[in-house]
Parts: C-alpha cells; structure tokens; sequence
C-alpha cells in the first residue's frame, strides 16, 4: 500500500537499532517471553489505522510492574525506544514503531487487583480489558462505565483518554482514573493519586499521564470509578426522516437536562451495514439509539420527555428494549459497526476520522460534513457519540488507490478545520498518535505544543518513550 501512496501521507521513519547487548539481555530475563519472530512483531506492529509500518524489532510480553522497569531501564541505557501495546484496538497509528524498538506486551498483566466495593473504586492491572472488568464485578453490583466500543484494555483506554457511549453521563477516562502506577523514562516506579476521590496535594500528574499515549511513562495499574448499577435501564431506537432531525433532537434532549445515558447516531449507512453485519432490520434511515439509566419512576419521566421531543422533530415510532437481551442485541450492533463497515466493502481501509464541537453547533458541523462526503463519491458511513457533540466518519478506501487516500484525508482535512472553526477539538477521543500531529498545532497552538515538548524532554530526556507521536520531538 505504502509504495503508492503521496510521500505528505506517510509517517516519518527513523529507526533505532536495538544493540545486541540488550537483545541479549532481554532473552536472558524473559526467555521465550522476548520474541523476535517476524509473525510476533507483525501483529505489535499494527493497528486500525491505515498505516503499514516496519514493525518493532522485539516483543517483550511482561507479567508484573518490575518486569516493565527492568525493560525501560535497559530501554534508557541503551537509548532504544520502548512501544506500549495493550489490546492493538487504536485508530491513529499510536502504538507503530516508526523509530524501531522493543514493543512491551502488557496483555499479560491482566489482574483485577483489588475491588474497593465500599468506595466505589477498583485497582487494576492495565492489561485488563473493560468488558474483563465489568465480568468479575459484576457480582458487587457495581459496573465502570467507560466504553469505547472496542474491548480495549484499560491501559490503553488511559493512553489515549477514551469515553465513548457513555461518556454523556458518566464523563470520560479523565474524569474516572484516580490513581496510577507508572514506570518512568528511566525505569523508575512512580504513584500519582490515591483512592480519595479528591485532593490538591501537588500537580495533577495523572490527568497528565491520563491522555499521554504512552509518550511519558508506561502505566502498569490502574485504580477506576466505579457505579452502582442502575435500578432499570431501558433502551430505544427511533429513526428519524434527516440527520437535521435526529441532531435537533438530541441537542434538545441533552439542553432540556435529561440525564440520558447513552445517545448514538447512526447514518442511513450505518444502519445498512449492521443490518447486514447482524441480521436485523432496523428501518435503514438516520436512527438514534438510546439508553436510559436510574430508578423506574426516573426512567420512565426520562422516556416521556424524550418521545415528546423526538416526535416534534419528526421522529418515527420508537422501539423499546427493555430486557437485557434485546438491549446487548442493540449494542452489540452498534459496536460491530467498525467491522460491519468494512464489509461493505470488501478488501477496503477505513480512514476515521474524529472530531467534537460543542452541542450547539453539532448540527452545523455535521450536515456540512455529510454534504462534502456525499459529494466525494467515497463510501462511508457515520456514527456519533452525538450526546456529547462527538462524532465519526468512516472513509471505506481502496488500499491500492492512493487517490482515493488523498481524497479521504482531503475529507480530514475539511472536517477538522471546521470543528477547530466551531470550538471544537481535532479528536475527541481516539488520540493524536501519529495521523492528527499537525491538527494539534492548529488545534492548541505552537506555543501550547512547545510546552507539552517540554514537558516530554523533562520526563523523558532521550525519547524513548513511544517516539515520534503527538508531535515532533
């Protein structure tokens, strides 16, 4: 793919080579945990972005907090770069070697720690995933809420600040992440934070490390936010004649203070292409998806509100689902969109973009933006965590067409600069990694960048930690 494609598409490369004597040393500790093996490195070397890159020179899959500092500390003596790798979900190339290195499996470290029932938190190893997590306290009575659609890990999810469905009413990994364990450029072990659910004791270095992508430390354990799982839960689908329509209706929803749960949107493509994926039949025009959380008396005022709204904006007959079946039904469809995209189109890339504006000008950044991708003649589709004014479009390209690339990121291109031109943000939660490095200069400004490149030369002084993301050293 990479040989056809414009040379301003792709990632700058400058690999390091990993000197013998560390090779040697890494097998000496971890034995057939370090792999060379080129399969082994394939597969730590690629994400769901559209970026084929040579991949990490080394593999070193590490079961506990030392283990990763005994890998950094040789990382830093040799000045060689070492590459987080959780769950391989991430959509903007974080997780690539484009300066070579060692990739550092953390999918082994896999351990719920300890359940804080009491306090509402739980400590986790990051290799754990979210659906792992929810599965083993489940029986508290307790859930954490953030989801991402993708089982990613948990680690992972805190790299690149993920939100997702939820993130309309319990927030994002920002604001569910009290506590970290961290090892250090150098190898050293640091805690930011305790389990109190605030304190003004010093900088705030985990909402720094929270959002990093692994460019500042590598985080080992985890101490999360939990719920109490709500009393009744009710979900519903309603489709609606326009996007216009559908995005009314949310903006209205979310400014009358409806506390609602969940508010996805689907496009008319979207809809299609689960449809097919999963076997429904969801009416195959612009839907919102919804879910109400709390006591049934609350639900129910919540639902009332919501139909009344959806009806003054032409909203079609709702759809309940209200056993837990019927609901994973539903959701379990909208999470399967990303695969259900891509076969749409078979032997295609998808390209996603993601960006967030305030709720207010939602409407107009999106209708603009369906305008310029129908007017491409490029498949795609939409979905949008539209509750909070975040939002995706997928590209469906030919791998073998770099016009179709160019176009698709010409698409990018238009779309982010008109959030940045509403207030919005260039991603709202997939990351920088390396597809969004410019966007962030426009995004923050220089100066802001100069900062945080700062802040990366303080913490982490010979760059090894996942380098070559966020910005230019």
């Amino acid at each position: 793919m990479n040989a056809a494609i414009p040379a301003h598409l792709l990632p700058k490369l400058d690999p390091r080579p990993v000197p013998a004597a560390m090779v040697e040393a890494l097998k000496s500790r971890f034995g057939e945990r370090c792999s060379s093996a080129l399969a082994v490195r394939q597969q730590h070397g690629r994400d769901e972005s559209v970026y084929d890159v040579p991949p990490p020179e080394l593999v070193v899959f590490c079961e506990s907090t030392d283990e990763v500092a005994a890998v950094v500390r040789l990382a830093d003596q040799h000045a060689v770069p070492v590459i987080p790798y959780g769950a391989g979900s991430s959509l903007e190339g974080h997780l690539l070697a484009v300066q070579g290195g060692v990739s550092i499996d953390l999918s082994r470290m896999n351990r719920v720690v300890e359940l804080q029932a009491d306090d509402l938190t739980v400590t986790v190893q990051s290799g754990v995933t979210r659906m792992q997590l929810n599965n083993e306290i489940r029986h508290s009575g307790l859930f954490f809420p953030i989801d991402p659609g993708a089982d990613a890990s948990i680690g992972g999810m805190c790299a690149t600040r993920a939100s997702g469905t939820n993130a309309v009413r319990y927030g994002t990994m920002r604001e569910n992440v009290l506590a970290l364990t961290v090892v250090t450029a150098t190898g050293d072990v640091i805690r930011t934070g305790t389990r109190a659910k605030k304190s003004s004791a010093g900088y705030d270095l985990t909402r720094l490390l929270v959002g990093s992508e692994g460019t500042l430390g590598v985080m080992t354990e985890i101490t999360l936010k939990l719920y109490p799982q709500p009393e009744a839960v009710s979900a519903a689908i309603c489709s609606f004649p326009d996007i216009a329509a559908a995005v009314r209706t949310t903006i209205q929803i979310i400014q009358m203070g409806v506390p609602i749960a969940r508010c996805e949107l689907l496009d008319a493509n979207a809809v299609r292409a689960v449809n097919r994926h999963d076997k429904l039949t969801l009416r195959e025009g612009p839907m919102l998806l919804m879910e109400f959380h709390g006591t049934p008396t609350g639900v129910k005022e919540q639902i009332v509100t919501v139909e009344q709204i959806a009806a003054d904006n032409a909203g079609l007959a709702f759809e309940w689902a209200e056993t837990p079946e019927e609901r994973t039904r539903l959701w379990t469809a909208r999470h399967h969109a990303y695969f259900a995209g891509l076969q749409m189109r078979p032997g295609c890339r998808t390209l996603t973009t993601d960006t967030c504006v305030p709720i207010s000008r939602l409407a107009d950044c999106l209708l603009d933006t369906v305008a310029e991708a129908d007017a491409s003649g490029i498949p795609y589709y939409i979905v949008g965590h539209v509750g909070d004014g975040n939002f995706h479009v997928a590209y469906l390209i030919d791998p073998n067409d770099p016009q179709e690339r160019e176009a698709a990121e010409r698409l990018n291109v238009q779309l982010v600069r008109r959030a940045l031109s509403l207030d919005g943000t260039c991603t709202g939660e997939h990351g920088i990694g390396l597809h969004k490095m410019e966007f962030l200069v426009a995004e923050a400004g220089a100066g802001t960048v100069d900062v945080m490149r700062t802040l990366k030369r303080a913490l982490d002084p010979k760059n090894i930690m996942n380098p070559g993301k966020i910005f230019a050293a």
